[in-house]
């Protein structure tokens, strides 16, 4: 075993010959490393460009299954969006999204929002709205069930509800926009209804209802529901309510016959209800003999 004194340049050149030794692999791993994130961004570029929207798991395939906070990690330097239907299940990213003017984008009947997840979105609509919404006006607008989530937000504080005609309305919880949403609400319920029925300024707002709720007696129950939707398309905005509370129907019943008049979803038969609607038959129990 040969000692070197530790002073000799013999010895320097050993020192640097040893660190040098161990620093050529150390750069390698860098750059190999460098080289794996560069290809996954692009890998997971790519794949959005091709498909858009995409599921985690869909994801971790086209990256050769790595762990899912690599993913996420990944999604993080693109910018992504999680959806706010399907229970947030997909992914796209913020370039790809083209969001409409209510702030809302959707792709093969996934939606996203540039305000966030459900909750988030929930809130910022019913905060930007003019006389807050009801549940079922909400979801006409997202298109998903949103009655849980207002719940929730109502209960975290976040925004704050008035029975309106027996209808929920959820309205924004600070206080300032909170009161000028109820009186916007409050006016348009108090609207007459002889507005609803052809306009004729001898008639008294109680006989118009009177009409009104007799002219609808007459009608079987698709024809009932498709009226009803009828005059709150004539209404607009907050219409579902007020028509329910006029004609003692529940809002989503009119909001669904406004839907089918929207959508042309109307189907010419003399069945009154749906096949299978109704009470179940009856057999008659013979007497034992």
């Amino acid at each position: 075993m040969i000692l070197l004194n530790p002073y000799s340049t013999e010895y320097e050149h050993f020192i640097n010959m040893s660190i040098l030794a161990l620093t050529i692999p150390i750069r390698r791993a860098n750059i190999l490393i460098m080289n794996t994130t560069k290809y996954h961004l692009q890998a997971l570029k790519q794949f959005f460009d091709r498909h858009k929207i995409a599921t985690l798991d869909q994801l971790r395939e086209a990256l050769g299954n790595p762990a899912r906070c690599t993913v996420f990690r990944k999604l993080s330097d693109l910018h992504y969006l999680s959806s706010y239907s399907h229970r947030g299940k997909y992914y796209t990213l913020k370039s790809i999204a083209r969001f409409s003017e209510q702030g809302l984008w959707s792709f093969r009947s996934v939606w996203f929002s540039r305000f966030g997840n459900l909750l988030q979105t929930c809130q910022a609509f019913v905060h930007h709205s003019e006389a807050g919404y009801s549940a079922s006006e909400l979801k006409d607008i997202l298109q998903v069930k949103t009655k849980h989530a207002l719940t929730k937000l109502v209960r975290d504080g976040r925004l704050v509800r008035e029975t309106f005609n027996s209808v929920y309305v959820y309205l924004s919880a600070q206080k300032d926009v909170g009161s000028r949403q109820i009186k916007a609400r409050k006016a348009l319920l108090q609207q007459s209804a002889a507005s609803l029925i052809v306009a004729n300024p001898d008639l008294a707002t109680d006989e118009a209802k009177a009409l009104l709720v007799l002219f609808c007696s007459m009608l079987n129950e698709q024809q009932r529901r498709l009226y009803a939707g009828l005059e709150s398309l004539k209404l607009g905005y907050g219409g579902d309510a007020h028509i329910a509370s006029i004609l003692g129907m529940d809002p989503h019943t009119v909001a669904k016959g406004r839907r089918e008049l929207m959508e042309a979803d109307l189907t010419a038969t003399d069945r009154l209800r749906a096949p299978g609607a109704g009470r179940p038959s009856q057999e008659k129990k013979r007497r034992k003999s």
